[in-house]
């Protein structure tokens, strides 16, 4: 009794962890600071600033635009936890021209980088601190736009704890082989379908009730992963690639209600968009393997310590089971609460 009173107390630890975690995180909270410039045939350029204040003051960062000059005050609107300024300058031309953004050292704050020019090229880039200036060349650079949008796909699905839930959770229902790999398979197809499909406009459903139903589909693996296998439900018991490929429909939503909040560029749209799928992919790849090689050196542990003793796998299952489903419930109720006018 005491050992299972001990399992459970742990349990609820993590999943306090775990909730506060996501939280204060965010689910979908990619949102870095935006800096795009408009150019016009007359030299004219729109700047637009978008800072995230749960994340940074506004005055930490602010932009760096030394061939510019401004003529129009500017003005600034909360929009959600951001602030939005906009205002006009005069820059003659911006290819060549050398811009960025003030304040971004070694942290880890960030500024996503959109640059339009009166001919039409677009440029995107991250800015960071080390890296926080940026020089418009004057044709288009493709591998730049590759290198931002893959690397915004693997922080969002590295920063993304309610996605690394439901991963989390496949791998513990099905274990490691090929019904992982069949899972994964199915997962990763539904989510990128999605994800393109809502990304390119063919496809909209209203956020908010997309991340209510991402965290019902975790529910419901942390609901299978407590019960007993023979009494698991028949679909995830003999098809749990099913499984994962419905729910992964959601998560594809999710994930392009992530990249809306960046955009993609115009002129660059498949490239962009493959880009960040890509990146999503890598990252999911690089938390499964961490998940294997922390079970394999479990199984090691228990093999020089605990195989005289008691089997630690049912106890790890079980918290595993309290954590996820623990967190995956107050995400439920916290995301129904934001439904509410």
């Amino acid at each position: 009794m005491t050992r299972r009173l001990a399992v459970r107390a742990a349990a609820l630890l993590v999943a306090a962890v775990v909730m506060l975690a996501g939280r204060g995180a965010g689910a979908h909270a990619l949102n870095p600071a935006l800096l795009q410039l408009d150019e016009d045939a007359t030299g004219f350029v729109r700047v637009t600033w978008k800072v995230t204040v749960s994340e940074t003051s506004v005055d930490d960062i602010s932009p760096e635009l030394p061939a510019c000059e401004e003529v129009s005050p500017r003005a600034s609107t909360h929009v959600g936890v951001g602030v939005v300024s906009t205002w006009t300058a005069r820059c003659g031309h911006l290819a060549g021209a050398t811009v960025g953004v003030r304040g971004l050292k070694n942290r880890s704050e960030e500024v996503l980088l959109r640059v339009r020019l009166a001919d039409g090229q677009r440029f995107t880039t991250v800015l960071r601190g080390g890296g926080a200036m940026f020089t418009v060349p004057a044709a288009p650079a493709r591998l730049t736009v590759l290198g931002a949008y893959a690397r915004l796909g693997v922080e969002h699905i590295v920063l993304g704890v309610d996605h690394l839930a439901f991963v989390f959770g496949l791998v513990i229902l099905v274990g490691f082989g090929r019904r992982l790999l069949g899972a994964i398979t199915a997962f990763t197809v539904a989510h990128s379908l999605t994800l393109a499909l809502a990304s390119l406009g063919f496809v909209h459903v209203p956020s908010a009730l997309v991340e209510v139903l991402i965290a019902l589909s975790i529910l419901f693996v942390g609901v299978e992963i407590a019960r007993p296998t023979d009494r698991r439900s028949v679909v995830t018991a003999r098809w749990p690639w099913l499984i994962a490929f419905g729910f992964g429909l959601l998560h594809g939503f999710g994930f392009a209600g992530a990249l809306a909040e960046v955009g993609l560029p115009a002129g660059e749209i498949p490239a962009a968009l493959l880009a960040f799928n890509a990146g999503v992919e890598t990252g999911q790849v690089a938390f499964v393997a961490c998940v294997w090689a922390i079970s394999r050196a479990a199984l090691a542990v228990r093999a020089r310590w605990f195989a005289t003793r008691f089997d630690p796998a049912p106890l790890a299952r079980r918290a595993s089971a309290w954590a996820i489903g623990a967190s995956a419930a107050f995400w439920t109720l916290d995301r129904l609460l934001s439904l509410s006018p």
